[in-house]
């Protein structure tokens, strides 16, 4: 799992704080690519992250808020984000063909719930073929209710915690790590399917 690096939003906010029209502009420039990739994480489309990194920064430079601290940036940041994704209306490459039922996120009997704290390490092996494991992990986001992506993306790939999540998506921690709960274990059997009809492949 990637480390979350807060110095990008630190430094952003110093620079916001700061007034000057160059550090501004710098601020301006990390918080579009942080909304870009977390566009194309959730979107899946190149025109709706770009759409929606351009719309968020229009309305942080229209309002030019005072944000007393890191935390409040990034909420801010992310719920002005996701509001716009959920709007986006291209369908992603990835875009499932129907939408997955409640019952289809629910853990299969049997499911042993310690393993479902998601990895994204990979073998020597997979790493050779580390584009395809992408696009089937890509693949496997994009097969999730847009509600459920979204906790995902947020906690484990985004890196923010549990209360920031339930903030950005004005729900309760509680459903925050329901959602997140089910969302891991459909991407974990998703990649699962994926490296046994790989190894199958192999054999």
């Amino acid at each position: 799992m990637p480390e979350r690096n807060p110095s990008r939003m630190e430094q952003a906010l110093k620079w916001l704080q700061s007034g000057e029209a160059s550090s501004v502009e710098r601020a301006i420039g990390v918080l579009q690519r942080v909304v870009f990739s977390f566009g194309m994480k959730v979107c899946g489309d190149p025109s709706d992250a770009e759409d929606t990194s351009q719309e968020t920064l229009l309305r942080l430079a229209r309002s030019f808020k005072r944000f007393p601290s890191t935390r409040a940036l990034s909420v801010w940041l992310y719920r002005v984000a996701k509001s716009q994704c959920l709007m986006s209306r291209r369908k992603s490459k990835f875009a499932p063909k129907g939408m997955l039922s409640l019952d289809e996120l629910m853990p299969r009997p049997g499911h042993d719930s310690s393993q479902t704290a998601f990895s994204w390490s990979l073998t020597p092996e997979e790493a050779v073929l580390q584009g395809e494991f992408r696009e089937r992990l890509e693949s496997a986001i994009h097969g999730l209710p847009k509600a459920y992506r979204l906790v995902f993306v947020l906690r484990d790939m985004e890196q923010l915690d549990t209360r920031e999540v339930a903030e950005v998506m004005r729900i309760s921690e509680g459903t925050v790590k329901t959602r997140l709960h089910r969302a891991r274990v459909f991407v974990r059997n998703e990649l699962d399917k994926y490296l046994r009809q790989r190894a199958g492949r192999l054999a």
